[in-house]
């Protein structure tokens, strides 16, 4: 090759411009002081025109933001020690659209390979848009749904919006019954008054009843001051009234009280106080069952049950897991600025999965996944193993069911035992391949569920 054939510097960064674009992604070139030498006319695409102007011979912090590749920053750390730093949160401000959110991948470039895009080049940084992170507000969980008892639940919902009634939230726990309650507040005529939380299963029955009525000074021992309880603080809004099914008995009856005549009276008053908070309650108890064990006031019951609303576990509706994954995992990222994605084996898994500890398992195991995550995109590996094999982290074992079900899926499990594991693979890869690996598809054509098919795979090595 003659030396009119060596490709410039200029074009050179010409090429990898043009590829990056392709995939919709914009590239700049970075000296050792974190200056731009090269910058993607690509940023004008999807931030906004101007924006790639005058930027070479600028600090990068001009576009990022002061708070990047500065000294304790893990970009800058992770730069100054060789490796590379992906899926970082960052904002390019544009003067038309406000700001565009986006996520950062850098590298350092090697020597000689760095000289083909310019003499001084050190680092490369690759940008594309990050979906914008959903709000941390526990409405948006709510109206995530897709599933046919989810929807219900919302045009319930919405079906309250002039409505004060009393309700009452059933639902495994992690469920998402606190989500719910908070979509009635806020959709509510009281939607402008506070949202009181009171968990009776998490304070001790001695303190519960001055957390909810309150009391005045000299009332008990320790008591050097008048307290307003949860009743009063939830004054012109909503008090919301967690696992009710746990409250002790004697306190079942002030709160009927409450609930029927719409006062109380605080712990060493004698003047009764009027209640200006609509109530919500919640448990994941079968409060028919605790009636007939006497464990909960019948009255009690049907006075809290005007609006009955029953949260389906998480195994029930799997339409659900997606976008509640995608919901959950950007509010993760957003708290570390990282720019985070699902990939779709990833997806399959967590919708596969039974979810025995429901909305709030899921949000911990993404919360697992991220920590391990050293890329962009989370992967099967790693999700904690339990979701992983499919099988359902230690929980307390509900009781035995015996009959259908059960034996359902003792068919399913024993159908693709029933060969070795020679011929199983070799008829499993071959179903594989008839439907393109389409695991779905797969599954249904052997009449089992793709948790099975998922846990089979792996045992015979065909993942």
């Amino acid at each position: 090759m003659s030396i009119l054939d060596t490709p410039t510097p200029t074009d050179a960064w010409h090429s990898v411009e043009t590829s990056f674009a392709a995939l919709g992604r914009a590239v700049l070139i970075l000296d050792a002081s974190y200056t731009v030498l090269r910058a993607s006319a690509f940023l004008d695409t999807f931030v906004c025109q101007g924006t790639h102007d005058g930027l070479v011979g600028r600090s990068v912090s001009d576009l990022l933001g002061s708070r990047l590749f500065v000294p304790g920053d893990a970009m800058h750390r992770a730069l100054s020690q060789g490796r590379r730093a992906e899926g970082r949160r960052a904002f390019i401000k544009c003067p038309r659209t406000g700001a565009q959110l986006v996520s950062l991948s850098v590298a350092p470039l090697p020597g000689p390979d760095a000289r083909a895009l310019h003499e001084h080049a050190r680092f490369i940084v690759v940008i594309r848009p990050a979906d914008a992170p959903a709000l941390p507000n526990e409405l948006d969980d709510a109206l995530l749904a897709r599933s046919p008892g989810m929807l219900q639940i919302v045009s319930l919902v919405e079906a309250l919006t002039e409505s004060e009634a009393t309700v009452l939230i059933t639902g495994e726990s992690g469920a998402g019954k606190e989500i719910v309650a908070r979509a009635i507040h806020a959709h509510s005529p009281r939607a402008g008054g506070p949202f009181v939380a009171v968990n009776a299963a998490a304070i001790p029955t001695p303190l519960l009843e001055s957390e909810l009525f309150g009391h005045v000074r000299g009332a008990f021992t320790g008591a050097v001051r008048d307290r307003r309880g949860s009743i009063e603080l939830a004054r012109g809004g909503t008090l919301f009234l967690d696992e009710i099914g746990d409250m002790p008995a004697e306190l079942q009856v002030k709160l009927l009280r409450v609930v029927q005549e719409r006062e109380y009276t605080r712990l060493g008053e004698s003047q009764p106080r009027q209640v200006d908070a609509r109530i919500i309650a919640a448990t994941h108890i079968d409060l028919e069952a605790a009636i007939r064990e006497r464990r909960f006031r019948e009255d009690l019951y049907y006075r809290l049950r005007v609006v009955p609303i029953a949260v389906p576990p998480l195994r029930q509706r799997p339409e659900d897991i997606g976008p509640l994954a995608h919901h959950l995992l950007a509010r993760i990222t957003s708290r570390t600025e990282r720019a985070l994605q699902l990939s779709p084996d990833t997806l399959e898994v967590l919708v596969s999965y039974e979810w025995p500890g429901n909305v709030r398992q899921l949000e911990n195991a993404l919360e697992f996944a991220v920590a391990l995550c050293q890329g962009q995109t989370l992967q099967v590996e790693h999700l904690p193993p339990e979701v992983r094999s499919g099988a359902p982290s230690p929980t307390p074992a509900p009781p035995r069911v015996v009959g259908p079900l059960a034996a359902k899926d003792v068919i399913e499990r024993a159908s693709l035992v029933e060969e070795s594991d020679d011929d199983e693979a070799a008829t499993l890869r071959r179903t594989l391949d008839a439907h393109r690996w389409n695991r779905r598809a797969v599954a249904d054509a052997l009449g089992i569920s793709r948790t099975t098919l998922w846990r089979r795979m792996r045992a015979l090595g065909l993942e």
